[in-house]
């Protein structure tokens, strides 16, 4: 998705803009503008952290890096996607692309419950919507196995009645 202003020119701020995303709760806002400034002038960086809840004070675990053109950012964007930092691959995107808009549709109550989200910032997709279906699965498998249970301990008893007349 490009931003356009009322006349109908493209937005080059949002076109300079990254998303990094799936960073190590290790990594921090110098390591991150160390890994990403051999790819051009770094002119902001927005690093997240959670504002509230038991997590308050802790990375978030995304950051927004501004260049100074929309080229540098490309560039980042090819050489740095996918690259591993502290054994995770890292995630990076134009921040105006549309798959962000997509993933933060589809993102948990964690990200929203963490902190307060700026109208028009995309938020990463944290891994919450896999990590709730792991959950599910387990709960699914918890109550199947006690309905097991609870069916196998009806038919000892039924056994042990018959046995015992």
């Amino acid at each position: 998705m490009w931003l356009q202003d009322p006349n109908g020119f493209s937005d080059e701020k949002a076109e300079s803009r990254l998303y990094v995303g799936n960073l190590d709760l290790r990594i921090t806002e110098a390591t991150l503008i160390k890994m990403f400034s051999p790819y051009g002038k770094i002119i902001s960086e927005d690093f997240l952290w959670h504002t509230r809840g038991p997590r308050r004070g802790e990375p978030r675990g995304f950051a927004f890096i501004q260049f100074s053109s929309k080229e540098e950012a490309k560039l980042a964007k090819e050489k740095m996607h996918g690259r591993l930092a502290c054994g995770r691959p890292l995630v990076v995107r134009i921040s105006s692309d549309r798959s962000l808009e997509e993933a933060a549709a589809q993102s948990s109550s964690r990200t929203a419950a963490s902190a307060p989200r700026k109208p028009g910032l995309p938020s990463q997709p944290t891994g919450q919507t896999n990590k709730s279906a792991k959950i599910a699965a387990i709960k699914n498998k918890l109550r199947a196995l006690e309905e097991e249970t609870t069916s196998v301990k009806k038919q000892k008893l039924a056994i042990d009645s018959i046995t015992s007349k």
